[in-house]
């Protein structure tokens, strides 16, 4: 186990460390980070990521956080690792202890409700989808309702017609909540409904 892991830590070095600039982390590392207006982009195997100082938000996840959790999460570091990393730690030795690509949770469609009341209120009612289109794309199985929060489920399809990529969306009309389905492959993401998924993010 590593010695980091019994450090002590004072609340300025936490504080100094999560104020790290990203971007100015990865270029001394040698990673391609492209600016973007205000902000800063770098791509985590082709999955945009944003910087803006000392934060980031991956775009594909929907998730983010400070400069640690960006330790954390990109570079296996557990949290006094990534404080030590942050404050002063040099690149040679964060490339040395890259660890191997976590293993992923095996992609599964979220399970289909019984009906698809809420859903259909959603896009046809909320979001002026004409029924009839509606009904082709749930003939499909590529829109369907979610039994445990009543998302509204757009799924993508490989070659063979195996489900590889899902999006959920919210189906209240207070709701902003949307995201994908772990391990969704994003070369399936929206190629077959675009259209239709254009339509009801509007």
């Amino acid at each position: 186990m590593s010695t980091t892991n019994y450090v002590s830590l004072s609340k300025e070095e936490i504080d100094r460390a999560k104020r790290t600039d990203l971007a100015s982390l990865l270029t001394s590392m040698g990673e391609s980070v492209k600016r973007s207006g205000s902000e800063y982009e770098w791509l985590d195997g082709g999955r945009k990521v944003t910087l803006r100082g000392c934060v980031w938000f991956h775009q594909y996840e929907m998730t983010g956080g400070d400069a640690i959790d960006f330790a954390q999460r990109f570079f296996g570091k557990t949290f006094p690792e990534a404080v030590v990393f942050l404050n002063g730690g040099s690149s040679a030795q964060l490339l040395r202890s890259l660890p191997a690509e976590k293993e992923k949770k095996p992609f599964a469609l979220p399970p289909k409700n019984d009906n698809m009341r809420r859903v259909f209120g959603y896009l046809c009612g909320g979001r002026g989808i004409d029924r009839d289109v509606l009904h082709t794309f749930v003939r499909r199985n590529m829109v369907y309702e979610s039994a445990d929060y009543h998302n509204a489920v757009f799924v993508g399809y490989d070659k063979d017609n195996i489900a590889r990529h899902a999006h959920k969306r919210g189906s209240c009309s207070q709701s902003s909540f949307k995201g994908n389905v772990d391990s969704s492959d994003p070369a399936f993401s929206a190629d077959r409904y675009a259209v239709f998924y254009f339509h009801a993010q509007k």
